[in-house]
């Protein structure tokens, strides 16, 4: 099993692998099952992200039951058809497809954690954007999606992924990380260009604290996973552009994990403290649950 990103880029470097073909046959060795049961496990991710994207951009959008969140990523998509984005088209379809998802997470509805529901949208922002830029096939996306849950596991198991435990760096950070990497490998790059991707999007979003409105995942959690999906394609172009971290993947992991640590318990989703703690926040969490909460 994999234990740090070193590893994952040393054996993609010698075996002349990409990391997608690692990643896979390490989940047939550990979990035993046949390679095309696990691959199938994996398209009905994707298929249930696409469901998602797809529900949360139809119609008016999808709203969640406290009226906080929805029908932003349809404002998105009809902003994109009538006017020049400031961004660029191609970085706000990857934000419209990052806060679908995360609306319809909102919504009480069927979502892909990636690695947490809370950063759901932030890979799916990333890999239907570069299914349109890059013409991916079913399989490429597939394979970007185990690239990501490579370097995910390695995160995991290394540092965090819960706001909770590490603050929203352990969650949309570490999607953005995930994505960066695998956005590296769908667009040709090499195992090493993921490790510096991941590094780059992850230093980015360093120290980024958990602090939901009223403790639930809306505010700012939705508009986090765009800046997450924005973050990941900036950092992979970079990596593919030749620019390096100085600091090593696993050292930011590291890094995070401490970070995560050192913040205190008022912004690592208690609802206290941050966005949460102000007197916005403070009334509206009131008015969902009563002042006596």
């Amino acid at each position: 099993m994999y234990n740090h990103i070193k590893e994952i880029v040393a054996d993609s470097e010698k075996l002349h692998l990409p990391i997608s073909e690692l990643i896979i046959r390490q989940e047939i060795q550990l979990s035993g099952l046949p390679r095309e049961e696990i691959w199938n496990k994996m398209k009905y991710n994707l298929t249930t992200m696409q469901k998602a994207v797809e529900k949360g951009r139809k119609g008016n959008g999808v709203f969640s039951k406290t009226g906080l969140t929805g029908g932003e990523a349809v404002k998105i998509k009809k902003y994109r058809e009538q006017h020049h984005t400031l961004s660029g088209d191609t970085m706000m379809y990857a934000v419209q497809n990052a806060i679908a998802t995360n609306e319809v997470n909102a919504a009480m509805g069927v979502i892909c954690a990636t690695p947490t529901a809370g950063s759901s949208g932030t890979l799916p922002g990333v890999l239907f954007l570069l299914k349109k830029r890059l013409n991916l096939t079913e399989e490429q996306m597939i394979r970007f999606l185990f690239t990501a849950g490579g370097f995910g596991l390695v995160i995991a198991n290394n540092a965090e992924i819960a706001g909770a435990t590490g603050g929203c760096q352990a969650e949309v950070g570490s999607a953005s990380a995930m994505g960066a990497a695998a956005a590296v490998e769908a667009a040709g790059g090499t195992a090493e260009q993921s490790a510096q991707a991941l590094s780059i999007a992850m230093s980015n979003l360093l120290g980024l604290v958990c602090d939901p409105i009223a403790g639930l995942v809306e505010v700012p959690c939705v508009k986090r996973n765009a800046i997450g999906a924005g973050n990941a394609l900036i950092a992979a172009d970079m990596a593919l552009a030749g620019c390096t971290s100085v600091i090593p993947a696993d050292e930011c992991i590291d890094a995070m994990k401490k970070v995560g640590h050192q913040m205190p318990a008022s912004l690592r989703e208690t609802g206290i403290g941050g966005l949460a703690g102000t007197p916005t926040g403070q009334a509206i969490k009131a008015k969902i649950f009563g002042k006596d909460v």
